[in-house]
């Protein structure tokens, strides 16, 4: 086989389809977020407005973690040494995993290294833990759920998206004495809309089924201490395992899940994704529980969030842009079309200094090409006022009609 050959073939097909995945250089600035400069490839520098982050309420740039960091640098230096059962457990890996079971209400949890890994570990080793497990997941679940599910070798149900009825009847067609886990989110990152939690809850008590949440988008942004969509509508009690990262709201970087002491033991027992994996460096762990622990006691930054958000979403409508407004703090603009979502994300880089990546199939189906907006707290009139210019006349220069794909 000629390889180059295949690989040539590979990437002209996502040319071809304008779906080819360009990065550029970002260097963030300490203390200005959301502004940062981009290196270009000329070797010029221009100033820019993160528009895409997924740092949603500026934590990455907070005094206070980034004080606890260089603490802990300071103290012990920079990597962990080694997996958590060889050398690799600190102080600062345990009063993490406190925080954070705190924050959900639980027993225990279990940091891993990222929330795909997360993910993907534990929803691959629950089988072993319970023989005959069956899985239900929702038809857009993440990627890493969907991974985990895959490769647990185990059975698995795929309800429609948020389709509560659909999933009742596909446990009702199944073996009553099967042990059952629903696998499910908060906020569909994506859309931005919300999975229908209390429902979900209702009919895993129907069919005595474990609850699996991924409260990925919502950690630290709801809930009167951050503890995610759960904590604000009461329903933490009602969840067994939640997953969460912390290079999101948290902004830092690694994933865990929160649940029962007797389930995060089993997890970290026979979870490969955990027993054989460096763990996070200390000076991470150190900042991620100074981040969690700030967001407990101050609400505040969560409602300047959702303003920011509303703002935004009122501004864009304004203009009769198509915008999905499920009620969440993320902003999908449907431009519908690869290359047009291409080229006005290159538009507002080059013409305007606005960052916005576009997001393609497969992260969304065919034909709902978007950008997606990420507004902070400290995206303020300044920053709003560029962004909602710019579109307006960009959308024009593209052809886009804004009626037609608002219907």
């Amino acid at each position: 086989m000629d390889f180059d050959k295949a690989l040539d073939g590979a990437l002209r097909r996502l040319h071809d389809e304008g779906r080819y995945r360009t990065f550029i250089d970002i260097a963030r600035e300490r203390g200005q977020f959301p502004h940062a400069t981009w290196h270009r490839p000329d070797g010029t520098e221009r100033p820019v407005t993160v528009w895409c982050g997924n740092d949603y309420l500026g934590m990455g740039q907070h005094p206070a973690v980034l004080a606890a960091m260089h603490e802990a640098i300071d103290a012990v230096g920079a990597g962990s040494g080694g997996t958590r059962n060889i050398s690799g457990t600190t102080v600062y890996h345990k009063r993490l995993e406190s925080e954070l079971a705190d924050l959900h209400g639980k027993e225990a949890a279990l940091l891993f290294t990222s929330a795909y890994i997360a993910n993907d570990a534990t929803l691959s080793t629950l089988p072993r833990l319970f023989p005959g497990l069956i899985i239900y997941s929702d038809e857009l679940n993440h990627a890493s759920m969907i991974e985990g599910i895959r490769r647990n070798g185990g059975a698995k149900r795929i309800f429609r998206h948020n389709d509560v009825e659909h999933l009742r009847e596909l446990m009702a067609a199944d073996d009553p004495a099967a042990p059952k886990l629903i696998a499910f989110e908060s906020v569909y990152s994506m859309d931005g809309d919300f999975g229908p939690i209390a429902a979900l809850c209702d009919v895993a008590e129907e069919f005595g089924a474990l609850t699996y949440l991924d409260e990925v988008h919502a950690v630290g942004m709801y809930g009167p201490r951050g503890g995610g969509v759960a904590e604000r509508d009461r329903l933490t009690h009602r969840i067994d395992i939640v997953n969460g990262t912390l290079g999101k709201a948290i902004g830092v970087h690694g994933g865990y899940i929160a649940a029962s002491a007797k389930m995060v033991d089993a997890i970290r027992s026979y979870a490969p994704g955990f027993i054989f994996t460096t763990s996070l460096p200390p000076a991470v762990a150190a900042g991620a529980a100074t981040s969690v622990a700030w967001l407990k006691a101050h609400p505040e930054i969560r409602d300047q969030h959702q303003t920011q958000a509303r703002i935004l979403k009122t501004r864009l409508r304004g203009l009769g842009l198509p915008i999905i407004d499920h009620g969440s703090h993320i902003v999908p603009l449907i431009v519908g079309d690869p290359k047009h979502t291409k080229l006005l994300s290159d538009m507002l880089l080059d013409q305007h200094g606005i960052y916005v990546q576009p997001i393609n199939f497969p992260t969304v189906p065919r034909g709902t090409e978007r950008l997606r907006f990420t507004p902070s707290p400290v995206h303020g009139p300044r920053e709003i006022d560029a962004l909602v210019h710019a579109l307006d006349a960009l959308w024009s220069r593209c052809a886009l009609n804004r009626q037609e794909l608002a219907g």
